[in-house]
């Protein structure tokens, strides 16, 4: 069996990459019991809607609602440097009384959890349910190339069980600021 090396980036509040977590694993890669393991570039959305940081809350809400989405990257530059889900918007918009002409920059959730082309299907499950997220950007250095959410995820037979337990630690009580 081979090694190999998992990549996870973690963005913080300069949106900068301050933690490259690398390990090894004996596990093959792309076998798991004679079973092909899926890697998240063929899982994930490839075409993401944005926002950049000149969109206001209320334009992100509009876009949200005419894609049927719950999250909006907001990229610069092609740069991924924060997400804006509906809760951020309820929480810290308008549970704070913010006018939709907030900045989305002052709502975005600027702490992301990202993952890159070739991580395993499990591996990102396990991301999910770790941090309690649905939803995992995919990136290339800080450009964003993609997205995969727990659905896409649950629609492979060989992540049903991760996509459950994921599922499952998503639903427990988390910290408002990880998205």
């Amino acid at each position: 069996m081979r090694t190999f090396t998992k990549r996870y980036v973690l963005l913080k509040e300069n949106a900068g990459i301050v933690d490259q977590t690398k390990g090894n694993d004996t596990t093959d890669r792309y076998f798991l019991g004679g079973l092909r393991m899926n890697t998240v570039n063929e899982l994930m959305t490839k075409e993401v809607e944005c926002c950049t940081l000149l969109d206001n809350v209320y334009e992100v809400a509009l876009k949200m609602k005419e894609l049927n989405v719950g999250a909006i990257p907001i990229v610069d530059d092609d740069k991924l440097i924060g997400m804006i889900t509906d809760r951020d918007i309820v929480i810290r918009g308008v549970a704070e009384k913010h006018p939709g002409s907030t900045k989305v920059e002052d709502i975005m959730s600027k702490q992301i959890i990202t993952v890159t082309p070739d991580t395993t299907a499990r591996d990102a499950a396990e991301l999910m349910a770790k941090y309690q997220i649905r939803r995992l950007p995919v990136t290339e250095g800080k450009k964003l190339v993609g997205i995969v959410a727990l659905g896409d995820l649950a629609v492979e037979k060989v992540s049903d069980y991760q996509a459950g337990k994921a599922l499952s630690d998503i639903s427990e009580p988390s910290s408002p600021d990880m998205h």
